[in-house]
């Protein structure tokens, strides 16, 4: 992905452009990286600040303000990265639907994640069934869709409250939904794939025990 932008603020430490798709991280999902193009010269950059200014890879220089700049994002790994989020979603579905299980806690990279449950007890063959469950969810081409709503209406809803802790910032007024068609729905404001299948079949790497009441799963995707 590639789209002209326009130096608004420029430091050493961070550029702020008048248009921008790189995606700031948050919920677990890490920040875009990518190149700005200006004047001959490609300015690296490794991550978003808190403030939403573009981070630059130590030593490569900073455009100047009103600087014309064409922004590039990693592509190949911005695609891994909605993979991955979209298969913990996922992962998260059926362990609710199957388990009542709420996610206590996550975290991912581009085509692995893991995310931990207040689940207490598990049946035996547990991570082989939860590998082949999941897998039988992605193959079903479910759509994966966001919507917006009030604070209000979701956090009067259940369904798309699936953490442990009511995690929404309280100055944030509307909430974006994503919903994984007939399976699941979070509040989110990460990147993801348009259906089940653009994820690809995953593999369930380990269920570990995080303490009394507890557990991890771990997630890896394959390349393509």
């Amino acid at each position: 992905m590639r789209w002209p932008a326009t130096v608004v603020a420029s430091a050493p430490d961070g550029v702020t452009l008048d248009e921008s798709a790189f995606y700031p991280g948050g919920g677990g999902q890490p920040a875009d990286v990518g190149v700005l193009e200006w004047g001959g010269v490609f300015t690296r950059v490794e991550g978003v600040s808190a403030a939403g200014a573009l981070v630059p890879v130590e030593g490569d220089p900073a455009p100047p303000v009103g600087t014309a700049v064409v922004a590039r994002l990693d592509d190949v790994r911005r695609r891994s990265l909605m993979r991955t989020h979209s298969a913990l979603h996922v992962v998260c579905g059926v362990v609710f639907r199957d388990f009542a299980a709420l996610v206590t806690g996550s975290n991912m990279e581009p085509l692995t994640g893991r995310m931990d449950f207040n689940l207490p007890e598990v049946p035996d063959g547990f991570k082989t069934d939860l590998e082949r469950i999941v897998n039988e969810e992605i193959a079903r081409d479910r759509a994966i869709t966001a919507r917006v709503v009030s604070r209000d209406v979701a956090l009067a809803d259940s369904d798309v409250m699936r953490t442990a802790k009511h995690l929404i910032p309280e100055q944030v007024e509307q909430v974006r939904i994503i919903d994984v068609e007939g399976l699941d729905a979070q509040a989110d404001s990460g990147t993801h794939v348009a259906s089940t299948r653009q994820i690809g079949e995953v593999s369930i790497t380990k269920v570990e025990s995080k303490g009394k009441g507890f557990r991890r799963v771990r997630v890896v995707l394959p390349t393509a």
